[in-house]
């Protein structure tokens, strides 16, 4: 089971400021002053203090998903912490040139720094590359754009990570136990990320020789799919040892048709980190017993590194004067064991 230290908590599963992102690490170990090399001055980092006044522009698709809404709430929250900025957030669509023209709108009112996750990285590249030219610097959130030209500073989740980690919590748990077999059941095999999921979850699962999947299922997303999907996966496989459920919300669904089947023999692995996943897991009263965490907080994370931007300063415990080029955000495996820790995080 991968660590979950506060140090994880606060990269992967809470919203931190700019100037927290990242801290500096330092040895225990005494040295002579004489060995001592010399450092260079720590850079200006952004910190809650009010500063420079900054405009931030705010472009995402349709809250249609538990997580999606997430992310605006996130950001919305974030950016009211500080008297500094002012966000300007579009309504959010899931069309492509809805979504274009509403960056355009933002890019024409001059916001000082946009952040944006696309509907279509790919489709959405050339006006964060509007942007970038106009001297706009783009956070680019979550859905990566399709040229590194079309904004300043990428953040998100890790999609192979979740797989990773997911098949490793169950790795653990199932070591011991000749012949285990488990399913998966996966999102939309139509994007790239279902793909990076399902791809670290069979790497991570070659470490334990005596575990075989037998069966795997893609859903939508959605409570229906998940029910609709996992009754499938519960008629064609009458015993597994564990499953592993790439989303939260379809697990809803999921959990549904398990318990309509009456199944009880096996162990559940959930994902992206929904309240109600968590709640099943402190409650311990049904299979699911662990979730692996996509936070939404990178919403927040996106606003802090925006108004970094727009204040031109660095990150807190680094001696660059920029902010990096990308961040990968850790998903970590919430149990009963650190659920309380993560229960904050938990999206609706």
């Amino acid at each position: 089971m991968p660590e979950t230290s506060r140090r994880h908590l606060l990269l992967g599963g809470a919203a931190v400021s700019a100037g927290a992102l990242l801290t500096a690490c330092t040895s225990n170990e005494p040295r002579n002053a004489k060995d001592t090399a010399p450092v260079a001055s720590a850079a200006p980092a952004a910190d809650d203090k009010p500063g420079t006044p900054v405009t931030i522009g705010f472009a995402g698709p349709q809250a249609d998903h538990g997580w999606l809404n997430a992310i605006n709430e996130n950001a919305e929250r974030r950016a009211k912490k500080y008297a500094d900025v002012t966000l300007e957030i579009t309504e959010g669509s899931n069309d492509t040139a809805a979504q274009i023209g509403q960056v355009q709108t933002l890019i024409n009112k001059k916001v000082d720094v946009l952040v944006v996750l696309p509907a279509d990285g790919k489709a959405l590249t050339q006006v964060g590359l509007q942007a970038m030219k106009a001297g706009i610097p783009v956070v680019n959130l979550d859905r990566i754009f399709a040229s590194p030209q079309a904004y300043r500073c990428w953040i998100g989740g890790d999609n192979y990570g979740m797989g990773l980690n997911a098949g490793r919590f169950i790795g653990e748990q199932l070591k011991d136990k000749p012949n285990a077999t488990v399913v998966e059941l996966a999102g939309m095999d139509s994007l790239e990320l279902t793909k990076q999921r399902t791809q670290g979850f069979d790497d991570a699962l070659k470490n334990y020789p005596n575990i075989r999947k037998v069966a795997r299922q893609a859903a939508e997303f959605t409570v229906e799919s998940g029910q609709a999907k996992m009754a499938q996966l519960l008629q064609a496989q009458p015993t597994f040892d564990a499953l592993w459920n790439h989303d939260d919300d379809q697990g809803v669904g999921a959990l549904r048709a398990i318990a309509q089947a009456g199944r009880k023999d096996f162990l559940m692995v959930g994902g992206a980190g929904a309240k109600s996943a968590m709640d099943a897991i402190k409650a311990d009263d049904s299979v699911l017993k662990a979730t692996v965490l996509y936070p939404p907080t990178m919403a927040a994370s996106a606003i802090d590194l925006a108004r970094a931007l727009g204040q031109k300063k660095g990150i807190g415990g680094m001696a660059e004067l920029e902010i990096p080029a990308s961040i990968t955000l850790y998903s970590a495996v919430v149990t009963k064991e650190n659920v309380d820790d993560y229960l904050p995080t938990g999206f609706n």
